[in-house]
């Protein structure tokens, strides 16, 4: 269970004048849960997600694993608590697929540094649940985007830890690429029990694929719950400045957001 409570970020050093980059954030995640945040650009997604990563400091508040504060832990006992799936870029590109899978388990090695053969094997597990065994021998710039991607997400199981973090994962990946990672990752959220906390922008996306949702304005957390109650008209065109329909989806029952392709128009 990931747990967060009245999370603050500043912006660099503390100024007033800036305000907070995320002010009293709260959240849960279960596990077997997926919640999806979703908000405009410059609402702190992204930071939130550094912050809970350990990527950034934090002005105040907690964030806790299973009731252990990760503020008291170093950066290998967090590493084995929550692990992080980026946007795909900057990847080592002679790497192998392999050889980059296998630095997820960096958490566990000795002083020496040297996987052994527990570490390969669970590599190797985690490159047959994200259907990327066949890629093993490639070289990461050789990949595909979405390939790539998949890559990282089994970088991040290869940690073997009970809290996955992904920041916008679908970014830049078509429409097949995108229904292909989430579909996994709802797969495994299932199976192993993750809590998984994922920023998103597309909000079709996050309405088929989030157990809950949690609304980020300026910072603060605007609304939290299920698809249903967050995602509706008033609060989505308020947000986000353009008026909106959501209508039930005609095969999944979700909300299913259109942008009134009216407005503007005459501009």
């Amino acid at each position: 269970m990931l747990e967060i409570n009245s999370l603050s970020v500043t912006y660099g050093k503390p100024d007033p004048s800036r305000g907070l980059a995320l002010e009293q954030v709260s959240l849960s995640v279960q596990p077997g849960e997926i919640l999806v945040v979703i908000g405009p650009n410059g609402a702190g997604k992204s930071t939130l997600i550094r912050a809970v990563s350990g990527a950034l400091p934090v002005l105040s508040g907690s964030i806790s694993v299973n009731g252990m504060d990760l503020s008291h832990l170093s950066s290998n006992q967090r590493a084995r608590r929550l692990a992080v799936v980026p946007q795909a870029r900057n990847m080592p590109a002679a790497f192998t697929v392999f050889q980059s899978v296998l630095m997820g388990r960096t958490p566990y090695l000795g002083w020496l540094g040297q996987a052994g053969s527990q570490d390969q094997r669970v590599a190797l597990r985690s490159l047959e649940q994200t259907l990327t065994l066949e890629l093993a021998e490639r070289r990461v710039g050789e990949l595909s985007g979405g390939e790539q991607q998949r890559v990282l997400l089994a970088r991040a199981l290869a940690q073997d830890t009970p809290v996955l973090l992904l920041d916008e994962p679908t970014t830049h990946l078509d429409l097949q690429h995108q229904s292909s990672l989430l579909n996994l990752v709802r797969k495994l959220a299932n199976e192993k029990k993750l809590a998984v906390l994922m920023v998103l922008h597309d909000l079709n996306l996050a309405s088929l694929y989030a157990d809950r949702v949690a609304l980020l304005v300026a910072g603060r957390i605007r609304a939290s719950g299920t698809p249903q109650e967050v995602l509706t008209e008033q609060d989505l065109s308020s947000v986000y400045n353009v008026p909106v329909h959501v209508v039930p989806h005609p095969d999944y029952g979700s909300p299913l957001i259109l942008p009134d392709g009216r407005f503007g128009a005459g501009l």
